[in-house]
């Protein structure tokens, strides 16, 4: 709808207070959304996902989407026409920003450089984003009723820790139905879309400065040493790594192989 759609010209710094949010819009035009510091959600009906710092989100033109930060964030975004997709993604993806990509951002974003240096810097940002890695951190979103009903109660509570079963009795389908339809519609197991829901929620909790063993309590985890294992299979670091700023190269990355 035209009033959701804003108009970018050019690339823009915009600090966050946490739990800030930009409400659902598009533009014209893709956008590199990279938040210097904090955590940044964004979000469509497809899914939600977590950008840390050092990573970026890739928002293909005329998709509505919506951000939300967590802690005290930076956002900062580089603009690109819609014909220029260096990695043809049709839908939001989080990338892993090299020392190179970031000092381009923040180089567009801080100075005001002249007509040739902005582009032969946008050009130097498109030569890094076609070798990228995309990294998965994205918690699709299901769409039948049902399901969404589910996914809205955990996402409201992760430390919910109810069987499939006993969710399914108050959203009024069977546990088996409710299984085919979660694997159908996110290509997850239910299980492991709960695990994934929990580590995203941890991510968001970790950027605030909350302790980990708080985390741990607040995700559903049955003790602080289960959260540490699995946000480490998943994550390749641990909570308190990860919360001080050490994050692995390619990383975090949830992998739901291993959830």
């Amino acid at each position: 709808m035209s009033e959701n759609r804003l108009i970018l010209t050019g690339p823009t710094r915009h600090p966050l207070l946490p739990g800030e949010q930009v409400e659902r819009h598009h533009h014209d035009v893709n956008q590199l959304v990279y938040p210097l510091r904090g955590m940044l959600e964004v979000a469509t009906s497809a899914g939600v996902w977590m950008v840390p710092p050092h990573r970026a989100a890739w928002i293909p033109a005329a998709v509505p989407h919506a951000h939300r930060a967590h802690g005290p964030t930076e956002m900062r975004t580089l603009i690109f026409p819609a014909a220029t997709n260096p990695l043809h993604l049709d839908r939001p993806t989080v990338l892993a920003v090299d020392p190179l990509l970031r000092e381009v951002i923040a180089a567009l974003t801080t100075e005001e450089p002249g007509p040739r240096q902005r582009r032969n810097l946008e050009q130097v940002a498109l030569d890094r984003l076609r070798t990228v890695d995309e990294l998965p951190l994205c918690l699709p979103w299901p769409h039948d009723d049902r399901l969404a009903r589910i996914a809205r109660t955990l996402a409201d509570d992760p430390a919910d820790d109810r069987t499939l079963a006993a969710l399914g009795r108050e959203a009024g389908a069977a546990e088996r139905t409710l299984s085919r339809l979660f694997r159908a519609e996110t290509g997850m197991t239910f299980p492991q879309w709960r695990t994934q829901l929990r580590l995203q929620h941890a991510l968001a909790l970790l950027s605030t400065g909350e302790p980990v063993t708080t985390v741990a309590g607040a995700c559903g985890f049955a003790t602080p040493s289960a959260f540490i294992e699995t946000f480490r299979k998943a994550l390749g670091t641990t909570p308190g790594r990860y919360r001080s700023g050490a994050v692995p190269p390619n990383g975090p990355h949830l992998r739901p192989d291993l959830l």
